[in-house]
């Protein structure tokens, strides 16, 4: 096995992790959170979204949660939008990254933006346009992209047909997401050693929820495929508002453990890490599905 000597862990607990919470979590207890975040060597991470709060209540306190954050110069704090609107919003707030989100089964993307696949990469470009225009970094998803919960597997073409999108539009950084948690080794292995082939400039994330009990798994195929980026969220909070039976992110401090152990650096203190899971367990209505916030003897 080749693993490289450095990954980078995106924390989307804040964003990804936190809006499936049915119980409004205080805008405050958002904001000491992300600040905890911030102080534990994590360089980027999604903060907040712009979504309509009709759609995702829990995100209502967006620009509230950004203006109330001690920001770290070092860290890139993104916000996610579903459209020109959530542009200007996040514009409106200080936001110099932006994520997006479009997802290979149009059934999903229908669900989940009210638009076909093809409408929200062509509603997206003028978005992207304007963006790069003003120096603001983009980070591009691509949702369901193993599987999708009303449509069954998705086709790996359709997948790499979708990135070289994202490359010719403009994205600084794509994001493969297997969104409902129910890709297998193999079948990540061969879809981002795939993807990897098509040499695009923009960077390659790897997203994985743990429905099935495989996101370790799928981490470590996608490591040895090349891929050292992946998002992670603190606790194993998530899921998916629009995606039936998701169950949550791959849990930071799992993942992080798991690269200290085998000697890759993620340049995160685990400690500190550990004490963010702490911050979560009076806030939340449900049980952390990570691991390592469980095994006390990890802290030394």
């Amino acid at each position: 096995m080749n693993f490289p000597d450095k990954v980078e862990i995106i924390e989307v607990g804040p964003r990804d992790g936190i809006q499936n919470e049915s119980n409004f979590i205080p805008t405050e207890k958002k904001i000491e959170l992300i600040n905890a975040l911030s102080k534990t060597g994590i360089k980027r991470m999604e903060a907040v979204s712009f979504v309509h709060p009709k759609y995702v209540p829990q995100m209502k306190d967006a620009k509230e949660v950004l203006n109330g954050i001690e920001k770290i110069p070092s860290v890139q704090y993104m916000a996610l939008i579903p459209n020109e609107k959530g542009y200007e919003r996040a514009i409106e707030g200080g936001v110099d990254a932006l994520s997006l989100v479009v997802g290979a089964s149009d059934s999903f993307n229908l669900k989940n933006v009210k638009m076909s696949r093809e409408q929200s990469i062509k509603n997206f470009a003028p978005v992207i346009e304007k963006a790069k225009a003003n120096d603001i970094f983009i980070r591009y998803s691509i949702a369901t992209a193993f599987w999708c919960p009303f449509e069954g597997k998705v086709e790996a073409d359709l997948v790499l047909k979708m990135v070289e999108e994202a490359e010719m539009l403009g994205a600084d950084e794509i994001v493969i997401a297997d969104t409902i948690g129910r890709a297998n080794p193999k079948q990540v292995f061969d879809l981002f050693q795939a993807v990897i082939s098509l040499k695009t400039k923009s960077s390659i994330s790897a997203h994985f929820h743990d429905t099935y009990g495989m996101a370790l798994a799928n981490v470590m195929s996608a490591l040895e495929a090349g891929v050292t980026r992946f998002d992670a969220s603190i606790g194993g909070l998530g899921g998916c508002p629009f995606a039936p039976g998701a169950a949550g992110n791959a849990a930071t401090e799992d993942i992080v453990f798991m690269m200290h152990e085998m000697g890759i650096d993620t340049g995160i203190d685990f400690g500190q890490l550990l004490a963010c899971t702490e911050l979560l367990k009076p806030i939340t209505n449900r049980e952390l599905t990570g691991h390592l916030h469980k095994v006390k003897a990890c802290q030394n």
